[in-house]
């Protein structure tokens, strides 16, 4: 309960402090829920799971930081973000190796038209940084949507994955929309809060994560 605290704290400070116009307390305060769900998933089942997923979120960590550093850092946070989608891949097929073809064009899908979308907004220098980025989190996706499929797993632990991963694409595609295609008021709160529940959504799966 008291990690759950400390990254409700953290989020109302970022966004107060994001209304306020306070950027550089907003860049202390943003990297805070993260910070709580790494130490709230230490008290979960140890493993090769648990190892991937809290990989996972030390990138992310490192991604909230150089994507509202002052200065330009876009392709570096693009660089950590691409890193906690490979260490959660890593982390699903631990477990499940099946291929879910379904689940596979669902995730292509996805992908595809999303970078579509920002591929249409001429992304010139950063085409090739998003397309890899595309395919990373599709794989990811696809991955998660696997593990709905593995009924030896727990039920839980796999529609936590699942919705936690759909998260992590949506709050990426607002990324991508806001910044290349559309600009849009509510942007701030709508990639936060989709990102910060799909990263909760896969930490907890760790919790439930057993055979």
């Amino acid at each position: 309960m008291r990690y759950l605290l400390l990254g409700l704290l953290g989020a109302a400070m970022f966004f107060y402090t994001r209304l306020s116009g306070m950027n550089e307390l907003g860049l202390l305060s943003k990297g805070i829920p993260v910070i709580a769900l790494l130490l709230w998933l230490r008290t979960a089942p140890s493993g090769l799971y648990r190892r991937w997923i809290s990989l996972g979120l030390l990138c992310s960590l490192a991604g909230d930081i150089l994507l509202d550093w002052p200065g330009d850092l876009f392709v570096f946070g693009l660089g950590a973000f691409l890193l906690a989608h490979l260490a959660y891949l890593r982390a699903y097929l631990s477990d499940c190796k099946q291929p879910a073809w379904l689940a596979l064009i669902l995730a292509l899908a996805t992908g595809g038209t999303m970078f579509t979308i920002l591929a249409s907004a001429n992304l010139g220098p950063l085409l090739i940084p998003v397309a890899c980025y595309a395919l990373a989190i599709s794989a990811t996706l696809w991955r998660a949507l696997a593990r709905l499929g593995q009924p030896d797993l727990n039920i839980h632990s796999r529609r936590l994955a699942a919705v936690g991963a759909a998260l992590f694409v949506l709050s990426d595609s607002l990324i991508g929309i806001n910044r290349f295609v559309a600009p849009f008021e509510a942007a701030p709160v709508a990639i936060m809060l989709s990102y910060w529940l799909g990263q909760w959504a896969i930490a907890a799966s760790a919790f439930k994560h057993a055979r």
